[in-house]
């Protein structure tokens, strides 16, 4: 498989196209190139099948470490274990490592599913670099009407006086 981000041909979107965004030339210049593509800032595959598909956004990568860390990757794996009803994660920041892997989970009614082994669970499965380094536990994930997550909000949620 070969992860990259996608671009559109500009010339080709027809006549609802984006010219560009309203006075701000910097946002712009970094969407449209100057060869005319369109940068959406997807991270996307192929399969051998040739169907396209988005798996992340590029603005939600975490950086830990100088590693990439895609969180749609950590959510799949988290998302099956059985005590675990809906995940989301993000980046935290740490004032020694810069960002780090952070999951929002909500437990399935009954559970007594802990931090650690939440952490536990995921080692087994990623690579050590990709571990979340911290869990929080919350009642549910925010999502927009079209069940897209708010990873803002999750962010926003975390105090900058919380120890992580």
């Amino acid at each position: 498989m070969i992860l990259g981000v996608f671009l559109i041909f500009h010339e080709l979107i027809g006549c609802c196209k984006l010219s560009e965004y309203m006075d701000n030339m910097e946002a712009t210049m970094s969407t449209i190139d100057n060869d005319g593509w369109l940068h959406t800032g997807d991270i996307v595959y192929f399969d051998q099948d040739a169907y396209l598909y988005i798996i992340d956004r590029v603005k939600e990568i975490i950086k830990y470490k100088g590693f990439q860390i895609a969180p749609a990757d950590l959510e799949a794996v988290l998302i099956c274990h059985p005590e675990i009803l809906d995940v989301a994660v993000t980046a935290a920041m740490d004032e020694e490592l810069g960002e780090i892997p952070l999951a929002f989970v909500v437990r399935r009614p009954g559970s007594t599913l802990t931090q650690t082994a939440v952490i536990d669970y995921l080692v087994q499965q990623v690579a050590p670099h990709k571990k979340v380094r911290k869990v929080v536990f919350i009642n549910s994930i925010p999502r927009s009407a079209a069940g897209k997550i708010l990873r803002r909000e999750l962010r926003n949620s975390l105090t900058s006086t919380s120890r992580l």
